[in-house]
């Protein structure tokens, strides 16, 4: 055999390895010579940032395992990491699983590179990415202007948790740039944006409030759960710092839960991966290991999902008991213009808002009624269709006066549209719709204007 060489990986500084004989192809002409072809196995046909979406979904950050060929990434559940002497210490990459895990920093760089960043840092739920991004990015006495609409887990974390530490947000319309810029103060550091917002799927305009951002010198940071790298990827509207709930569209099998912070520059991504550490809430390998497979699948999902939320949104829209429906691939919707613009492919997403006349009652009478496909439960973006109540689900925690503020009724209807066949979707919403009655009473909260 050759002497071992010594490789260099991302993640990993070396690894010693056996070399393999560079193996040529040969083709045996009739009269019976060879000649060797330039190509070789195992080699991409193209440069690597070259490869479309697709095709990085299913092998980006990703090497055929080096000993054995495995062509899956390895599930390392180890704890620990045996150095070869104190001077190499660190000089595979690794020491302890709550620092870096390699079948961790596999999902990393896949998330990484899909989103356009320079590096991402995988956790154990959303939550704990967002709450990352908030210690890497405020302290004691800092300010942060804040979407008024957002996952309700974000909202109760900036007004309780980081409110009690010292810190300041103001929680308002993220549609007007102008108002953004009108809530900036002095110690302001950061503008956090969520667009498509959850559950009432406004827009924010990323490139914009980045390049606001840009001239104070804040940072950006936008939730990017509803849309996905399939629909639009906010570092390359100048964002700074990128969300996923890994536990939605990237998981997309009701499976596991996870986050992601992607960062645009390595100053960022350090400290990101610093808060990681000091929290000790780094995504587990078994589920790095998932989400590496499962992510191999989004574009197709999304596209599914997508159409099948078109629609279901144009169904809605005409159905004579249904008050209003916000989708953006809706010609309705409010901010259409920006959502044509800023959402890649034509696709807006599988994700959709109803009520129905008759206020909170009758839309609780519609979700208690639903039938299968659907099923009434938390969680979204998954292959399953899911239909929520956020005022009682998702968004309970958030105060009843805010909810209303941003359009969130009792009797909202969240649907988060899976890859089942429409007509099956369609038929079950008309049986629940066509069953209410024709005037239902409203003895519940008053309904707020729809957003």
């Amino acid at each position: 055999d050759p002497d071992p060489i010594r490789i260099r990986t991302r993640g990993v500084r070396s690894l010693m390895l056996r070399s393999v004989s560079r193996s040529v192809a040969r083709i045996a002409p009739s009269s019976g010579t060879y000649r060797t072809l330039a190509l070789k196995s195992g080699q991409w046909v193209r440069n690597k940032d070259d490869l479309h979406t697709e095709t990085k979904l299913v092998h980006a950050g990703v090497d055929p395992d080096p000993i054995t060929g495995a062509i899956l990434t390895p599930v390392y559940q180890s704890t620990t990491y045996v150095q070869e002497s104190v001077d190499e210490y660190l000089a595979k990459g690794y020491s302890y699983s709550r620092t870096n895990n390699p079948t961790v920093t596999v999902l990393e760089n896949k998330i990484a590179e899909l989103e356009g960043g320079y590096g991402a840092a995988c956790f154990s739920t959303g939550m704990a990415a967002t709450i990352a991004v908030i210690t890497s990015t405020m302290q004691a006495g800092d300010h942060c202007v804040i979407t008024n609409c957002s996952y309700g887990g974000t909202n109760r974390a900036c007004r309780t948790l980081f409110t009690d530490m010292g810190m300041e947000f103001d929680f308002i319309d993220f549609t007007e740039l102008a108002n953004i810029e009108a809530h900036l103060k002095p110690n302001t550091k950061l503008i956090f944006s969520e667009s498509p917002a959850n559950p009432t799927l406004t827009l924010t305009d990323l490139s914009a409030v980045s390049a606001l951002a840009k001239s104070r010198g804040l940072l950006h940071a936008c939730d990017s759960t509803f849309a996905t790298p399939i629909l639009q990827r906010p570092v390359d509207h100048g964002v700074d710092l990128v969300i996923q709930s890994t536990t939605k569209y990237y998981d997309g099998h009701n499976m596991t839960v996870g986050g992601a912070v992607v960062a645009a520059s390595p100053e960022l991504h350090e400290r990101v991966k610093h808060m990681q550490n000091v929290h000790g809430n780094i995504m587990s390998p078994q589920n790095a290991f998932y989400t590496l497979q499962t992510a191999k699948t989004l574009a197709l999902r999304v596209r599914q999902q997508c159409e099948n939320a078109q629609a279901i949104a144009e169904f809605l829209e005409r159905h004579p008991k249904v008050d209003v429906v916000r989708y953006p691939g809706l010609a309705s919707f409010p901010q259409k213009e920006l959502a044509d613009r800023q959402h890649m492919n034509g696709l807006h997403g599988g994700m959709l808002w109803f009520e129905v006349k008759g206020g909170t009652a009758a839309g609780r009478a519609l979700m208690d009624s639903i039938q299968r496909p659907w099923s009434l439960c938390e969680n979204l973006g998954a292959l399953e269709s899911i239909c929520t109540c956020p005022a009682v689900m998702t968004h309970a925690n958030m105060l009843a006066e805010d909810r209303l503020k941003v359009g969130i009724t009792d009797g909202f209807v969240r649907l988060s549209v899976g890859i089942e066949h429409k007509e099956d979707l369609i038929a079950s919403l008309k049986a629940s719709l066509d069953a209410l009655p024709d005037e239902l009473a409203d003895e519940e909260a008053p309904r707020a204007a729809a957003a």
